[in-house]
């Protein structure tokens, strides 16, 4: 995602309306972030976001007001958070992530939406075409579910030798079981069995995980959630631990 072209995206969704109206009143932007507030990449894109905004004339509490909120992967807690964003009636409303933007989609269907850091969008029905999104939505995507594609043969030149690949997704993200059920159908044709692991809380990601690397001859893929960002100290922590060889959606998990 290019910071530059997301803010030129939200900023032409904010100016629909009057100047002499945007005098009168601040203007409001919801944002449903799908992680948690502690997350360091996560604050660095937030303040980034709002420094774009500032150099483009728009500054937190005095021309605008951005309503924020932080999910931290729970799907139940990001729900909660979407209404109360929809019942605040934003001029544009931003989902972080695939799980927010599903969540915000199944809520809403007037209100502009610029999402970002979305895992296939035209996949997912989000929008009908990259380039003529349609509807009350644009913005920017992660990677294709195709990418995912990928992944058990990286896996399998980093350790030839194993046959068993453990897919840590998030069940309650069709983009996460859209990523899984890709990397199943092309597993078999490097050797690798694709077995999913749900990510739960975290004596439950440790637990299974444990049992997992018993089996011998296996290795880890990170699919791309919500909830893989929440617990990336601990899956790096427990592929150390058991030795298995790992791929992951993102560089920084």
């Amino acid at each position: 995602m290019r910071r530059r072209e997301f803010i030129v995206v939200l900023g032409a969704a904010m100016v629909a309306r009057p100047l002499a109206a945007r005098a009168q009143q601040r203007r409001l932007v919801g944002m449903l972030i799908g992680i948690s507030r502690d997350d360091p990449d996560a604050q660095l894109r937030y303040a980034a976001f709002l420094d774009g905004l500032r150099r483009l004339g728009w500054i937190d509490g005095q021309n605008l007001r951005v309503e924020v909120r932080w999910a931290g992967g729970d799907a139940r807690l990001a729900d909660q958070y979407a209404a109360e964003l929809i019942s605040l009636a934003p001029d544009v409303i931003v989902p972080v992530g695939t799980l927010s933007a599903e969540i915000l989609f199944r809520s809403n269907s007037t209100l502009p939406i610029v999402f970002t850091i979305v895992l296939d969008p035209v996949g997912a029905g989000f929008v009908k075409s990259l380039s003529r999104p349609g509807g009350n939505a644009t913005g920017f995507m992660q990677f294709e579910y195709s990418l995912s594609a990928k992944w058990p043969e990286l896996l399998k030149q980093v350790a030839p030798g194993i046959n068993r690949a453990a897919v840590l997704r998030d069940k309650q993200s069709a983009g996460s079981i859209g990523q899984f059920a890709v990397i199943q159908s092309v597993a078999p044709s490097v050797g690798v069995e694709a077995i999913p692991i749900n990510l739960g809380d975290a004596a439950e990601i440790e637990r299974d995980i444990e049992a997992f690397a018993r089996s011998g001859n296996c290795g880890l893929i990170v699919a791309a959630s919500s909830s893989a960002v929440v617990h990336q100290d601990l899956l790096v922590m427990l592929a150390l631990r058991y030795k298995l060889p790992a791929v992951y959606s993102e560089r920084t998990l």
